[in-house]
């Protein structure tokens, strides 16, 4: 049994691209297209900002009962225009190969509030998201199931 409180794998940035979400785009589903459409399913989200018509999104939670004690909340909403402030995450995969974003966003209001927690579908580009993704070269960025709590976590591996 390994009982080091890390896992590591070292590589270095490959190709990159630039992207641009234009109104009505899903932005979680904008950028997993982004990378499907270039192959990338080892890498970054750089960054990415702009604005939004309201945001779906979940943050770290008590659960009692679970094997950490911890997971994600129920879905938060809120239901205005807010500017996407940053966004950065990394691009990994399933065993099967299908990729698999793990995003963090930052919102503000026009009051200045803000916003932020884990990405999921939902989002819509109000104006326009751009960002920049970046390919991992020689690193293995997986995400596998942790059987004992059921959640899938990164698993990063050498290649």
């Amino acid at each position: 049994m390994d009982d080091s409180l890390i896992e590591l794998a070292q590589g270095k940035f490959g190709r990159v691209v630039a992207f641009r979400l234009k109104p009505g785009a899903d932005l979680y589903l904008g950028m997993e297209e982004a990378c499907r459409k270039y192959g990338i399913s080892n890498g970054v989200i750089v960054s990415a900002l702009g604005s939004v018509n309201g945001a779906l999104f979940c943050d770290a939670d008590v659960l009692p009962g679970t094997y950490f004690g911890y997971g994600y909340s129920d879905p938060i909403k809120v239901d205005e225009v807010l500017e996407l402030t940053a966004a950065s995450g990394i691009i990994c995969h399933d065993a099967e190969g299908n990729i698999n974003l793990h995003v963090h966003v930052n919102f503000s209001d026009k009051n200045g509030t803000v916003y932020g927690g884990h990405l999921i579908e939902g989002t819509k580009v109000l104006i326009t998201v751009d960002g920049i993704i970046a390919e991992v070269e020689d690193i293995d960025m997986g995400r596998k199931l942790h059987e004992p709590s059921g959640l899938m976590l990164f698993s990063p591996g050498q290649l």
